[in-house]
């Protein structure tokens, strides 16, 4: 259901296309528009990825956020959300990212990426569906970023600023996945070369499968498809942590591989 105009949601969608290129934030839109729907937001997320993809963007895939309990805790978002990946956000394993140059308010947490092989698209999606849609898992870094001030986001908030998305880093590694118990991978994270975190598959959702089913069924539900060679990031198995130029993080996900990135 929507309660904003469609001029009203393209405004919003222009605000954090500019925020985003100025690294500047804004008042939470909740806060401003009290009545403002996950359908407003979707739709003022879709105005601010036309926005980058006429900027010379190109959609390589799709996130889920805000899937693990402690993420969720942290945020106070106890939902879901989605959103798009593009080419600019991608950095191959062990590269630099400046993100003193291109973010705002950056976390930086780890997860699994799913490579789909084949469209996953449809009603009534199991794990095995799922499965059956993916080439590779590989190990990745996301690091999110808020458009929305001090990260006070509900979950209209997140969905419009697409997802918090910032950038992100893939292993070099990939897996096929059949045969592997995803819900026990477990991941341990490394801060400035100090254990950081550990966390488990089942962090998310109970499965990195369930994550992706969820999404290719929510998208599905605005007419927006899970493609062959789409990059999937499936949410995060361990809380987030804020990140500054300097900082090095490193995971190793069990039966996977590992990841890597210097921030600049």
């Amino acid at each position: 259901m929507r309660t904003l105009s469609d001029a009203r949601a393209e405004a919003y969608g222009d605000e954090l296309y500019a925020a985003l290129r100025a690294r500047a934030v804004v008042e939470p839109l909740t806060a401003r528009e009290p009545e403002i729907t996950i359908d407003d937001a979707y739709a003022i997320s879709k105005r601010l990825v036309a926005r980058r993809v006429a900027d010379g963007e190109r959609i390589i895939g799709k996130k889920i956020g805000v899937s693990s309990l402690a993420v969720q805790r942290m945020l106070d978002v106890h939902q879901p959300d989605f959103g798009f990946l593009t080419d600019r956000m991608v950095f191959d394993d062990g590269a630099a990212m400046p993100i003193s140059t291109t973010l705002i308010q950056p976390r930086a947490e780890g997860e699994i990426a799913f490579v789909l092989g084949r469209p996953l698209r449809g009603t009534g999606l199991t794990h095995q569906d799922v499965l059956d849609a993916t080439d590779a898992i590989v190990p990745c870094f996301e690091v999110v970023d808020s458009r929305i001030r001090d990260w006070k986001i509900r979950i209209q908030d997140t969905v419009a600023d697409n997802a918090s998305c910032g950038l992100f880093v893939l292993g070099s590694e990939r897996v096929d996945p059949r045969g592997l118990d995803l819900a026990a991978l477990k991941m341990t994270v490394w801060k400035n070369d100090v254990e950081l975190s550990v966390g488990y598959g089942s962090a998310a959702l109970g499965t990195p499968l369930e994550c992706v089913r969820w999404l290719a069924e929510t998208l599905g539900a605005y007419g927006i498809t899970l493609d062959a060679g789409d990059i999937i990031l499936s949410g995060s198995l361990v809380p987030l942590e804020p990140v500054v130029a300097g900082d090095t993080m490193r995971l190793e996900l069990e039966q996977v591989g590992s990841a890597s990135v210097r921030f600049t």
